[in-house]
């Protein structure tokens, strides 16, 4: 079945059934005529042909850096949420983490004519991120990171991890951290330098800083590290709710008890936070929401064809658990 069949049958031009698919005028009486050949004869429009008449795809490319990851999950599906309820279907690519992967990524997209849109979720970027970034003839949002000239939706890492770090490590004498690679500047960058902050405040001017993966095992390698160097700690506040699940296993291998011996926290607010004992005390990131206003900024970007750059910074709340108190 074709538009010119379908026009045939309800007695109309060719250019009103195109009208009529394209949302365009078209007379209540012929609406009439042509949505009844449509519904008697089960006419669907060819995704390819309805791309070459408007030239938009109703696709959004979402880059994301791994498909494993619960948060990942949690801010994709604040986005399909809404790219599904606009009418936009969603193309996914895994990077496992690799920066060069996400920019080939944002570089098919750009050149193949893919997508109307595309959402990063993004890690480390990197001046060739930036270089595509200026290259895109579609709109993007970036999620995760602060980027200048970018529409993004980030987190406020610094103040996190400040309000956790007083948290965990207030009362304590020789508190730790573990985080991540400096080259993530919110989860990397941001959350250390806010620990050294708030430790500095509580009268500790060099604290113990170890860097690993986002992992469970760099948590257990790394609080095995600081308990055989710096035996007194009494504290280890951790980039993320993996790290900090391995700093319980390695202590209680040691022997330590949690929060007793020594305070423990996570960040992100993972069911793992609430299933390993004792249970962490963490920060709640409302990843699902930062992505729903992924989704919706992109979206008002696409419809109303705005251009503007647009920043979101989300909110957090601190969560008490047993890993820092008793009492929590």
């Amino acid at each position: 079945m074709t538009i010119n069949e379908i026009a045939q049958l309800a007695g109309v031009s060719r250019a009103t059934v195109s009208r009529y698919l394209n949302d365009g005028y078209v007379s209540e009486e012929k609406k009439k005529r042509i949505a009844k050949v449509i519904a008697q004869t089960g006419y669907v429009p060819s995704q390819q042909a309805r791309t070459l008449r408007t030239g938009k795809t109703r696709f959004v490319g979402v880059v994301i850096p791994k498909i494993s990851s619960e948060t990942v999950g949690r801010e994709v599906a604040g986005i399909t949420s809404v790219l599904g309820a606009s009418d936009y279907r969603t193309l996914l690519a895994n990077t496992d983490n690799d920066e060069n992967a996400e920019v080939a990524y944002l570089k098919a997209f750009h050149e193949q004519g893919q997508v109307d849109g595309i959402i990063l979720i993004g890690t480390v970027v990197t001046d060739a991120h930036r270089r595509v970034f200026e290259e895109l003839n579609v709109p993007v949002v970036v999620m995760g990171q602060h980027v200048e000239g970018v529409s993004c939706v980030y987190f406020d890492d610094y103040n996190a991890m400040y309000d956790l770090t007083l948290c965990c490590a207030t009362g304590r004498t020789h508190p730790a951290y573990i985080g991540v690679y400096e080259r993530d500047f919110a989860a990397g960058h941001l959350r250390t330098q806010a620990f050294i902050d708030a430790a500095a405040q509580l009268g500790h001017t060099d604290p113990v800083v170890e860097r690993g993966l986002f992992n469970v095992e760099s948590g257990v390698s790394l609080a095995g590290k600081i308990m055989r160097e710096h035996p007194e700690t009494d504290a280890i506040v951790c980039a993320t709710d993996e790290i900090a699940a391995g700093v319980c296993k390695q202590l209680d291998q040691l022997g330590l008890r949690v929060p007793e011996d020594v305070h423990v926290t996570g960040l992100g607010d993972s069911m793992l936070a609430q299933v390993v004992k004792p249970q962490l005390t963490t920060v709640h990131y409302y990843y699902r929401t930062s992505g729903v206003e992924a989704a919706r900024m992109l979206v008002e970007a696409l419809e109303q064809g705005n251009a503007a750059v647009r920043e979101t910074k989300m909110g957090y709340k601190l969560v008490l658990r047993e890993s820092t108190s008793s009492d929590a």
